[in-house]
């Protein structure tokens, strides 16, 4: 890389998610990273989704992804290490569906929430489903749940059933984590139930060299809910060297 070149940084989105999500992190690193966001369309596997952003990807850049994205960043790893320069993964997390019963009642919850979307509209369904996803000290923040529901009110229920089907049929990558090799961060909300930091640490342990951040007053949703300690958490991290551990 060319000194004080500025850093391609690709944004992995998260369920129903958009590059607006990325829009504070994106202002806050200008000066050092060149950002850009994958929007995803109905690919209805997180392979194909990583296929989709190495195509539209620089040859070599760094990664940050959110929830699903998270999942996404791990797949990207898979397939082409030698063009990740670094990860950071967000609110996210590795492992299969759960055995049953877990894993079937994860299918019927996500799939009443796809037919709330089909039945009430997205926003009626968002509405319902944010409560779980941020920290519930903000539920009556209007400026946050209004943002998150307008975001998912512009996927329709075709985005939301092939994304669903992705989610559903997620791999195990526990053996993928010990193969990283690049520098790389975890980042969860204190309060996020979907994806608490007991995971995220249980990553970091398997992730040679990784670093764990907790961020307070944080659910699922730490690019909105907090983003200018998101911010701060991804500068620290796009200042180490780049070079492989």
């Amino acid at each position: 890389m060319v000194p004080n070149a500025k850093q391609p940084l690709v944004f992995l989105p998260g369920l129903l998610s958009d590059g607006s999500i990325w829009s504070y992190q994106t202002r806050a690193l200008a000066g050092i990273a060149e950002c850009s966001s994958i929007e995803w369309g109905t690919e209805n596997s997180l392979q194909a989704m990583a296929q989709t952003a190495l195509r539209q990807a620089p040859e070599r850049f760094s990664l940050a992804g959110h929830s699903m994205g998270g999942r996404v960043a791990l797949e990207i790893y898979q397939l082409a290490p030698h063009r990740v320069e670094r990860m950071a993964l967000l609110n996210t997390g590795y492992q299969p569906l759960a055995p049953s019963p877990a894993g079937e009642q994860e299918k019927r919850d996500r799939y009443a929430l796809l037919e709330m979307a089909r039945s009430q509209g997205m926003r009626a369904m968002a509405r319902k489903w944010l409560v779980a996803m941020i920290d519930l000290a903000r539920k009556e923040d209007a400026s946050l749940t209004d943002a998150i529901v307008e975001m998912f009110g512009r996927k329709t229920p075709e985005i939301f059933a092939a994304q669903i089907h992705a989610l559903l049929g997620r791999p195990d990558r526990s053996e993928l984590l010990g193969q990283i090799r690049c520098p790389t961060v975890l980042i969860t909300g204190r309060e996020d139930a979907w994806s608490p930091p007991a995971r995220h640490a249980d990553m970091a342990a398997k992730i040679p060299q990784s670093k764990l951040v907790v961020i307070p007053n944080c659910g699922h949703m730490s690019p909105l809910e907090r983003p200018a300690e998101l911010a701060e958490a991804l500068r620290a991290w796009l200042s180490q060297p780049a070079e492989a551990i």
